[in-house]
This record gives structure tokens, C-alpha cells and sequence, in this order.
């Protein structure tokens, strides 16, 4: 039999994140680069607006010559000519007088507010009868009001979503670099696996992992790569190891983590070039026959095979070292947005480890509650049922029904 592993704590597998590399970059059109990750940092060459523009169809004036203007007193004002859209305005406004203007039209020099439409009317071709007052400034966007000429933007490492795509048009920037999406191996390992159209015979089980992880690699933004499906030989699986490092910046084994003579992976990892077990084992449930290893400058994962075990591993604790290798810095890692809700029953949890509880969101009339899903890790049905997950810290012995939890959705 095998040395049993020693567990890793969390907090220190979550150290290892910084010591790997990040992937190179590549340059991008923009209307390519949603959900991409900056890999430069955006500071504007210029204002926006390039000039002060009225929000509204009305009338530029200087603010001041509508100061108590009402419908019963109102204030009059020679009309001074128009401004078509895209024109840079010749005239110029000066105390008393205003000129037409358009939604998104150039404010001419010595305006600084726009009178709406609704609260003026032409008594004839040459004066404008103004019954509202306008503060400097209304209904009209200064020049630079949005960003500033110099003004530091967009960090590295910020995931571009439509308002940073349009940030950059705004700014007149066509293409960014970004860094490439990180390419993840995965290999299902053991003499029991076959291919998902294959009938299982007695004792076997289709290969569910290679897909649900693949998934779930998508979604943390890389770009997953399979290696099929490998049995227990020493050899065959050092040979694939060894080619599936040559191809990608990450590599993924289910199945093979656990305690037992069968199990190849800590073997075959020591055996390859330039590399160390950094873990072989953390306190969480499920979860706990966890590897980490090291192979040159990649991170080789031996994630458990029960299907559940894995998906929780994945979600918990390899998406960030993903999303490290992606460009995100490490503070976008730990910070998962999460639900409030309350325990809708006694959940049991063991000290001495992190219980990761997959539960179902239901309303009720004092608000949501958290319902424990009940069920072995070898069952997927389980993750299907769940909306997320509960953390119950290795120092906590069970939650009574009706505690507040931060629910993390899967």
C-alpha cells in the first residue's frame, strides 16, 4: 500500500497560484475580444466628448439670460441661427440671444446650458419665448465630461464586457492585446471508463468527467483539450502525460488521486522531467484526494473521479489557478459573487475540514432558503438539483436551520 498523502490546507494550495506563468498575449480586433482578458493597460490619447455637445433638441444660451424665466413671466431672446449636426458652429452666443440646436449638436462658444424644446416657442423668425429656467450646465455634456485626455482606464487583467468593448471604440482604439486563452489538457485514467457511445458491460461506466470538465474549462476561459481515455499502464500513461504537457499550459487527470495500489498518478508524475508534488491532498469534502504537481512551469491536477468530487475541486479550487493563467489578477480569483439565503434544515459538516454542501435555492416567505441536496459524490443527478454551493470553514461543527450563509452558485 501507498504512503497515505498529508493534506494541503486551502489557503496554502491558493499560494501556489502566483508561482506559475501567466500565457502570452495576442492582438485582437475588438469586436473579437468580449470576455477576453486585457493584457495592456488603456489610457486615453484624448478627451470624450472632443467637445462640449447638447443632450437635447432645443435652444443654446448663455444660462443666465433664462434665470427666472416662468410661463407667466417669461424671458425673450433673439434667435441667432441654427446648428446642424456634425457642424462646427460659426456664431457665437452672447447674453440675450440662442440658437437652434439638435440632440448631439456642437455647443457654440459662449453657451453653457440648452433650453428644451418643451419650454420654448417661436413667437416669429427672429425671438423665442423661454417659460423655464436653466442651470449652467443643463442638458448639455462638457468636453472630457465622460473621460479625460490622460486618464488612466482599463488595468491589465480586466475582462472586457460591452461597456469596456465601447470604452475602447469611444477612444478610437481598433485592436488590444490580450492574453490568449489558457489550452487545458484532460485525460480520463482507469480500466473502468469507456467511451460515452459505448454500451457499458459489467463493472464499467461511460466517461463523464472528460466532458463535464471540458465544460467547466470553457467557462472559467480556456480552451479545453482531450486526450481520452487512458488505462491503468505505467507506461501508456507516461507517454500521454508527456505529450499532453508538449500541447497545452495546463494538465487535468481524473480519476487516479486517491489511496491505492492501482493508482498511477503520483508514479507517473514523479517520473517526468522537471517536476514535483506540491499536493497530494486537501481538507475539503468532497474533494480531499486532491493533487497538485508541478511539471516544469506547468500545473498538473489529479482530480478525484467520482463525478460530483470533481466538479466541486474544479469550481473551488483549479478555476482560479485558470483564471490566473488567463491574466486575471489574483483579487478577481476570490471574489465570487454569492447569494444570501438561510438554512432551511440542521446541515452536519466535520471539523477538521472545509464541507462544501450543494444545496437548492427555494423562496420563502421570509426570503430564500438553502436546502441541502442529499447524495453520494458519484452521483451527477446531485449537481443537477443543486444551485450552488454552502462553505462551512474546517472550524465549524454543522449549521442549525435558519443560519444566514453565502451561497456560491454553480
Amino acid at each position: 500500500m501507498k504512503d497515505f498523502f498529508n493534506v494541503t490546507p486551502l489557503e496554502k494550495v491558493f499560494e501556489y497560484i502566483a508561482t506559475f506563468p501567466v500565457v502570452e498575449s495576442e492582438t485582437v480586433y475588438i469586436d473579437k475580444a468580449t470576455k477576453r482578458i486585457l493584457a495592456q493597460n488603456i489610457r486615453s490619447e484624448e478627451d470624450v466628448p472632443g467637445f462640449s455637445r447638447s443632450t437635447m433638441d432645443g435652444y443654446a444660451v448663455c444660462a443666465a439670460s433664462t434665470f427666472g424665466a416662468t410661463e407667466g413671466n417669461p424671458a425673450y431672446l433673439t434667435i441667432n441661427g441654427a446648428i446642424s449636426m456634425g457642424e462646427n458652429p460659426a456664431a457665437r452666443v452672447v447674453p440675450g440671444s440662442a440658437i437652434r440646436i439638435s440632440t448631439g449638436g456642437m455647443l457654440p462658444d459662449g453657451a453653457d446650458g440648452v433650453v428644451m424644446m418643451e419650454y420654448a416657442t417661436e413667437i416669429d423668425e427672429t425671438t423665442v419665448e423661454i417659460y423655464k429656467s436653466v442651470a449652467p450646465g443643463g442638458n448639455v455634456i462638457t468636453k472630457g465630461e465622460d473621460v479625460q485626455k490622460g486618464q488612466a482606464l482599463l488595468p491589465a487583467g480586466t475582462k472586457l464586457r460591452p461597456p469596456e468593448i465601447g470604452l475602447l471604440a469611444a477612444l478610437g482604439i481598433e485592436q488590444v492585446d490580450v492574453y490568449k486563452k489558457p489550452v487545458v489538457g484532460i485525460i480520463s485514467t482507469g480500466d473502468e471508463i469507456v467511451p460515452i457511445q459505448t454500451i457499458p458491460g459489467p463493472a464499467q461506466v461511460r466517461d463523464i468527467n472528460s466532458y463535464s470538465i471540458s465544460s467547466q474549462v470553457v467557462q472559467a476561459g480556456g480552451i479545453p483539450v482531450s486526450f481520452g481515455i487512458i488505462k491503468d499502464n505505467y507506461d501508456v500513461l507516461l507517454e500521454t502525460y508527456r505529450r499532453a504537457l508538449q500541447k497545452t499550459d495546463m494538465l487535468i487527470i481524473s480519476g487516479g488521486s486517491s489511496v491505492g495500489t492501482r493508482d498511477l498518478t503520483i508514479e507517473v508524475l514523479r517520473s517526468l522531467t522537471d517536476s514535483k508534488i506540491l499536493v497530494h491532498g486537501i481538507p475539503i469534502s468532497p474533494g480531499k484526494p486532491t493533487i497538485l504537481a508541478r511539471a516544469g512551469n506547468k500545473p498538473v491536477w489529479g482530480l478525484p473521479g467520482h463525478v460530483t468530487s470533481a466538479m466541486v475541486v474544479f469550481d473551488r479550487v483549479v478555476r482560479p489557478f485558470i483564471a490566473h493563467a488567463a491574466g486575471i489578477t489574483l483579487d478577481h480569483n476570490h471574489h465570487t459573487r454569492r447569494i444570501s439565503a438561510k438554512t432551511s434544515r440542521n446541515i452536519a459538516s466535520t471539523q477538521g475540514r472545509t464541507d462544501f454542501i450543494r444545496v437548492r435555492l427555494r423562496q420563502s416567505d421570509d426570503g430564500l432558503r438553502a436546502e441541502p441536496v442529499l447524495g453520494k459524490s458519484g452521483l451527477i443527478n446531485t449537481m443537477l438539483q443543486a444551485d450552488g454551493l454552502v462553505e462551512i470553514d474546517m472550524n465549524t461543527e454543522g449549521l442549525d436551520k435558519g443560519t444566514e450563509v453565502s451561497v456560491i452558485p454553480l
